[in-house]
């Protein structure tokens, strides 16, 4: 056998086993395609069969719809009413809450506002009483003076002058006509003092710096070293301005009497204010 023979039948071996694989391949492509079904209608009976004498004809079956799911409801975003309306509601909680703050502080400002007040009338209550029972002691205190000076000039006038008596005799004659600053009253740098018996030792003066016309009449009580234990504003005061009142007061507190043996005594000092 020569080469060329051998080469034609290996190729025609091979020409048959191509052409053998490609049948094959066909065959199952044509298998494995999808065949469109025939659409299946109702047999109609014409009268030219032997079974068309109105026998009922056999049912059909239709063919099966498949049931579909419906998918489930997407979530929607919350749209911009709904973003309004819980924007309003809290708004009207925050403003509601801000209206029950405001009125607790207001409760809160008035119950301080009364009590303030109750404190303010208390401590006007007790001023007042302290003013009337400082007055009261200084009327009596006057009036026990008053009893003692008319005993001493009963007793002067009776030659009855007890020790230690002070009256008409020569110590208040000589004080009334040599000394600057007579026993009983006297003025000095135009204030003027009124002490039954005694002498004036020092008479601050007030400060004129709020410059006030007028005058400051304090009501004074006077221990038996000649201190002044007490100052109050008394009648026939007519400035009215508060801080030339206690400057006043504040002068009479510092004045120094004679030494005494009474053991208090009332009487007046009256300071004189100009305009500078």
């Amino acid at each position: 056998m020569n080469k060329n023979t051998k080469a034609k039948i290996e190729s025609g071996l091979l020409t048959t086993l191509i052409m053998a694989l490609l049948f094959l391949l066909l065959w199952y492509v044509y298998i494995d395609a999808p065949r469109e079904q025939e659409e299946e209608g109702i047999e109609v009976a014409f009268g030219d069969s032997e079974d068309g004498g109105g026998a009922e004809p056999e049912a059909v079956p239709m063919p099966a719809v498949p049931v579909t799911q419906a998918p489930p409801p997407t979530p929607q975003a919350p749209s911009d009413n709904d973003l309004m309306v819980q924007d309003d509601e809290e708004s009207l909680a925050l403003a509601k809450q801000r209206e029950e703050e405001k009125k607790k502080r207001a409760e809160q400002e008035e119950l301080i506002r009364k009590q303030r007040e109750e404190q303010a009338r208390l401590e006007a209550e007790q001023r007042a009483e302290e003013q009337r029972l400082a007055e009261e002691r200084a009327r009596k205190a006057a009036e026990e003076q008053e009893k003692r000076d008319k005993a001493q000039a009963l007793g002067g006038l009776f030659g009855n002058n007890q020790q230690g008596a002070q009256g008409s005799g020569s110590t208040q004659g000589a004080s009334q006509q040599g000394s600057d600053n007579p026993v009983g009253k006297g003025t000095v740098g135009g204030n003027s003092w009124s002490l039954t018996g005694r002498n004036i030792k020092a008479l601050p003066k007030p400060s004129t710096q709020f410059n006030q016309e007028g005058k400051v009449v304090v009501n004074i009580q006077v221990n038996s070293s000649g201190k002044v234990i007490s100052a109050t504003v008394g009648e026939g005061t007519t400035v009215s301005d508060y801080q030339t009142k206690q400057v006043a007061l504040e002068a009479a507190r510092k004045a120094e009497f004679s030494p005494s043996e009474n053991k208090i005594q009332v009487g007046t000092i009256t300071y004189t204010f100009k305009l500078n």
